[in-house]
């Protein structure tokens, strides 16, 4: 049975839930003292802070993406020798048998830059395989042992680059799945710790109540601060 996407818990950016993260752990260092009236203990916090430092060095997707773009491009990159050295092959090969006679046709060729990497993959070894066979027709217009091996060793440098062009796609699925369980998980402690400070404050400070509300933007949180700070300031 498939395994079902990973879902994020949370509206807004990871950077935002890391900084939103560190602030909340500031000021429930403040508040310690009523924290642990909860149970919440000077220790749990301090594994929140590792967790969140560790969430903060995950590789993002753009890296994740910047990584597949450099497998893919020499993944082209070796497709388009592969291709050049099959048309090296073949030109050779119309010399002596025309484009629709049987002979040439058995190397399966037609529309060769339009083939999906599968499809180019197994003609190269199709090619590979007909020119072995028929190397003692086609010697005269200059088809070799090195002719031929040009095409398999590109064929298979070519297969590696796929693999690991694949590799690359199956690392980022993993690394995009676990960097959205690391986030929920912090999300969820710091929903936790916010509902603990809001409880906290609820009923004696607005302003420190006000620290522990979760916003889902970073601009929501300036306009909360600079509107905070406004009621702050002593009067004229």
């Amino acid at each position: 049975m498939k395994k079902q996407a990973t879902h994020r818990k949370y509206n807004f950016p990871d950077a935002d839930l890391y900084l939103q993260c560190i602030e909340r752990i500031r000021y429930a260092h403040r508040d310690i003292a009523q924290f642990e009236a909860y149970g919440y203990a000077r220790q749990r916090l301090e594994k929140f802070l590792k967790a969140c430092e560790a969430f903060k060095v995950l590789p993002n997707d753009d890296e994740l993406v910047g990584d597949q773009m450099i497998t893919t491009e020499k993944k082209d990159q070796a497709a388009e020798q592969l291709r050049s050295a099959i048309r090296s092959l073949m030109t050779r090969v119309a010399i002596k048998y025309p484009p629709k006679t049987g002979r040439y046709r058995k190397f399966g060729t037609i529309k060769l830059g339009d083939m999906s990497d599968a499809q180019l993959l197994f003609c190269g070894r199709r090619v590979v395989r007909v020119a072995r066979q028929q190397i003692d027709f086609l010697e005269e217009v200059g088809v070799n042992d090195h002719v031929i091996r040009k095409i398999s060793e590109s064929a298979q440098a070519f297969e590696m680059t796929m693999n690991i062009q694949q590799d690359k796609v199956a690392d980022r699925d993993i690394a995009v799945e676990h960097r959205t369980d690391r986030g929920n998980a912090l999300y969820e402690e710091l929903v936790t710790l916010c509902n603990i400070g809001k409880d906290i404050w609820a009923e004696t400070d607005p302003i420190k109540y006000e620290n522990y509300c979760i916003y889902e933007s970073n601009n929501e949180q300036k306009k909360a601060r600079k509107a905070a700070a406004a009621e702050e300031e002593p009067e004229a």
